[in-house]
């Protein structure tokens, strides 16, 4: 049996409203067990039963059937990026904002990629003149540290997006370790 943590983007904002119970219920239409949500932003943690539908699946692939059921029941698209509590220990542990630094973790956020992005577009990524924010590219999210809070960065997902070509999805700091440690002690 494996962990996943699904991160929805753009669910609950925007017009495109899913009651987590009915996010929960649709995962476990899917044959998904273990399903849980936390916060009411779409971060579902799940297990991928053994000899299920989806064992041995990828993460693109459950993205995918997820992505799909959720436009056929809720008649919208949501893209869906799937990680591992691994995933997630890595991403905990290679916050660079954390290792000499020792940053207001109230002001760190990820932003979690649907790819990794290709060199060329990284150098388009750049912060903004006159802003205090600072960035960092990992293997696929990208580190944020936003002193004046992410309300006001200029470094939004929508940014992050537009300049890597990739869909993605922010989270804030408490959230990622607060879902890591959801989906190690269930594991």
């Amino acid at each position: 049996m494996s962990t996943y943590i699904s991160l929805l983007r753009g669910v609950n904002v925007g017009g495109k409203t899913i009651r987590m119970a009915d996010l929960k219920t649709l995962f476990e239409n899917l044959g998904l067990t273990n399903v849980r949500t936390y916060l009411q932003s779409g971060n579902v943690l799940f297990d991928t039963p053994p000899g299920g539908a989806f064992s041995g699946v990828d993460g693109e692939a459950l993205a995918g059937a997820i992505e799909a059921e959720i436009a056929r029941s809720f008649g919208f698209s949501a893209s869906v990026l799937i990680r591992t509590a691994l995933d997630l220990q890595r991403v905990i542990e290679a916050n660079p904002f954390l290792h000499g630094r020792l940053e207001d973790t109230a002001r760190l956020h990820v932003t979690f990629l649907k790819g990794i992005p290709a060199s060329n577009r990284v150098t388009f990524l750049q912060v903004p003149e006159g802003e205090t924010d600072e960035f960092v590219v990992g293997e696929g999210e990208v580190f944020l540290f936003c002193p004046n809070g992410y309300g006001r960065t200029k470094l939004s997902n929508a940014f992050i997006e537009r300049k890597l070509d990739l869909t993605a999805t922010t989270r804030n700091w408490n959230t990622v370790t607060a879902l890591y440690g959801m989906a190690r002690v269930e594991r």
